[in-house]
């Protein structure tokens, strides 16, 4: 075919408006990158459910404020160098905010390069209080719950209800040493004491036999179960087996989810204690929430940390729409600054504020699991003890250490 002039210069014009249309398209888009567990340890309660909840909240959010929504997923397998070369490797393609990253090593990690990249970091899934104490950022904001909220709500109840000597099973990696070191700081103000603990690989874990074995040897009121996921669930099955509980030692399952009972069975979780800041049966607004987010993942229901990250995500979306994108694009840290400005609401949480040191405050329930007869149907597993509020849930700000803060 000849290749005329005008056809030539036509051809050059088109190659020309090609990228920088492709550029204007990729200004005025905000990309989300849910850094997750897709496959391991915390699948259940974090992974699809995360996505699919991430997903809800841009739908919601709509399609009429004058830019897209792109979101994108990744499987960071619980580890901190898989998750690290994710989180740089999105950040230099372009994603604006990182949600979700349960396992705290990987989300310390993450909270690190945020900050190197000047972008946005919202925290739901990792558990370390670290995140608004020491290790805080100004790039950072830690959604749902924490470690301190865990150990003051679940820890607590359980000192004041006698067990005053306890034994820790932790996960040996910085999520579960916070939440032994947490729960053991409150045991020891009520006058309680520690008689001992154990350290579990992780992740890989799955037979804690000899752990209970030994935790029960040293005869505590109360063995301490600083892991989470499939970890928790095991040890609750495997403690029944070995008739732990029937010796008069009382399981502190420190960070359980519903998801968890789900899989342990009513008939062995009955009467744990736990506690989260979001239950799908708790009124109206999260009923309803529930159904719409049951469409996308049939087989899961959501729990705090699901429930987190769709209310981490539509209130970033409407900071965005609020500052316009180049501004947010432009900088994570007045991203964050905005967003922690602006009171949040949704149909999860309500209303909540965000502290200076990125600690978004919510209440915290303290549930009771509850037995075969008791339960109403599928998924209906817990009953209400107690509610924290939300200014009393989280460590006060003052002992945080967070470098923030101003003392």
């Amino acid at each position: 075919m000849e290749l005329t002039r005008r056809s030539a210069l036509a051809a050059g014009t088109a190659a020309a408006i090609a990228p920088l249309s492709r550029a204007r398209a990729q200004a005025n888009t905000i990309r989300i990158g849910v850094l997750t567990d897709m496959s391991g340890t915390y699948r259940d309660n974090t992974g699809p459910t995360s996505v699919a909840c991430t997903r809800e909240a841009v739908a919601e959010f709509g399609a009429s404020h004058g830019f897209t929504v792109e979101v994108v997923e990744a499987d960071h397998q619980n580890r901190p160098d898989v998750g690290s070369n994710i989180a740089r490797q999105w950040y230099d393609q372009g994603v604006d905010v990182i949600v979700d990253v349960p396992t705290s090593s990987v989300g310390l990690a993450v909270n690190q390069i945020a900050r190197e990249k000047n972008k946005a970091y919202l925290n739901v899934g990792s558990a370390t209080a670290d995140m608004t104490g020491p290790a805080c950022s100004p790039n950072t904001i830690h959604w749902a719950y924490d470690t301190y909220m865990l150990a003051k709500s679940t820890g607590g109840a359980m000192v004041r209800a006698g067990g005053d000597s306890w034994f820790f099973i932790t996960a040996d990696y910085a999520f579960g040493h916070a939440l032994e070191r947490d729960n053991a700081n409150f045991v020891r103000a009520a006058g309680g004491r520690v008689v001992g603990q154990v350290r579990t690989p992780f992740p890989g874990t799955t037979d804690f036999s000899s752990f209970l074995v030994q935790a029960a040897a040293a005869r505590p009121k109360v063995i301490g179960l600083a892991n989470a996921g499939a970890d928790t669930a095991n040890c609750v099955k495997q403690a029944a087996e070995f008739g732990i509980t029937r010796r008069g030692i009382k399981l502190a399952a420190l960070l359980l989810f519903v998801n968890d009972v789900q899989g342990i069975g009513l008939q062995t979780a009955q009467g744990l204690v736990c506690t989260e800041s979001f239950y799908w049966n708790t009124n109206d607004k999260t009923r309803a929430w529930t159904q719409r987010v049951i469409r996308r993942t049939p087989t899961n229901y959501p729990n705090m940390i699901h429930a987190g990250c769709y209310s981490a995500t539509l209130h970033f979306l409407k900071t965005v729409a609020a500052m316009g994108v180049p501004a947010a694009k432009a900088s994570g840290l007045e991203l964050i600054n905005r967003m922690k400005a602006t009171p949040s609401e949704d149909d999860c949480f309500g209303t909540g504020t965000i502290r200076a040191d990125g600690r978004r405050l919510i209440p915290s329930f303290l549930f009771e699991v509850k037995s075969p007869a008791e339960s109403s149907g599928p998924w209906d597993f817990y009953k209400l003890l107690q509610t924290t509020p939300a200014n009393e849930a989280f460590r006060p700000l003052a002992e945080g250490n967070c470098p923030l803060v101003r003392s």
